[in-house]
C-alpha cells in the first residue's frame, strides 16, 4: 500500500512538472493533471491540500533536481570546466529536440507567468536557480577558480544557459545553446 502511495504522488508531481515545463501555469488545470497522472482528483487534493500553487511550488522543486542532475552529469563527463559547459549545453540542445523542442527549462514558463503573485512558487524558483549555480560554482572551484570569480561565473553560465535553451526553444535549433556553450568556454577559460 505505501508503495502505491508514494507512487501516486509521484507522479503527479512529474505529470505536474510536464505541463508546467509545456503549457505553463495558467495553462495548466487540477483536472488535466489527474488526468495525466491517472490519479484521482481526491488523490491530488490529498497530497496537495494547498492545491495548484503547492503542487506547482513542488513541480518545480522536482524540474530543479532534474535540471541540476543533468547539469552534474554534463559537467562529471570530462575534468576541464570549459570543456564540462560544452558538454551540458549538448545535452541540453539533445534534449530540447529529441522533445520535438517542448522540454525547455523545466521552471522558466511557470516562474513568468506567477512573479509577483504566487510566493511559493517564486521561493522555489529562487531555490532552483541558486541549486544550479552551487552545482556550476563547485565544478570552478574544483578547478581552482576561487572566490567572487567562480560565484559570478557560475551566475553567468546559468543565465547564458537559460537565454540559449529559450531561444533554441524558440527557433528550433540547437544552434543557440552550441554558440553559448562555446562562448561561455572561452569566458571561463579567461580565468585560468
Amino acid at each position: 500500500m505505501k508503495t502505491t502511495t508514494t507512487g501516486t504522488r509521484e507522479r503527479i508531481v512529474r505529470a505536474t512538472s510536464r505541463l508546467l515545463r509545456r503549457q505553463g501555469y495558467e495553462g495548466t488545470g487540477i483536472k488535466q493533471i489527474s488526468r495525466e497522472a491517472e490519479a484521482t482528483l481526491g488523490s491530488v487534493y490529498h497530497f496537495f491540500p494547498g492545491g495548484k500553487q503547492e503542487l506547482a511550488a513542488e513541480a518545480i522543486r522536482h524540474g530543479d533536481q532534474e535540471f541540476a542532475e543533468l547539469l552534474r552529469q554534463g559537467l562529471a563527463a570530462v575534468d576541464d570546466p570549459a570543456d564540462a559547459v560544452v558538454v551540458c549545453t549538448r545535452l541540453l540542445a539533445e534534449g530540447l529536440r529529441e522533445s520535438g523542442w517542448q522540454d525547455g527549462c523545466p521552471i522558466t514558463t511557470t516562474a513568468l507567468e506567477t512573479v509577483g503573485r504566487a510566493p511559493a512558487i517564486e521561493e522555489a524558483v529562487a531555490e532552483a536557480f541558486a541549486h544550479w549555480r552551487a552545482v556550476v560554482e563547485a565544478k570552478l572551484r574544483a578547478a581552482g577558480i576561487g572566490g567572487d570569480d567562480a560565484r559570478e561565473l557560475a551566475a553567468t553560465a546559468i543565465n547564458t544557459l537559460e537565454g540559449a535553451e529559450l531561444a533554441a526553444q524558440v527557433a528550433r535549433s540547437e544552434e543557440p545553446l552550441h554558440l553559448a556553450g562555446r562562448h561561455l568556454a572561452r569566458l571561463i577559460n579567461t580565468y585560468r
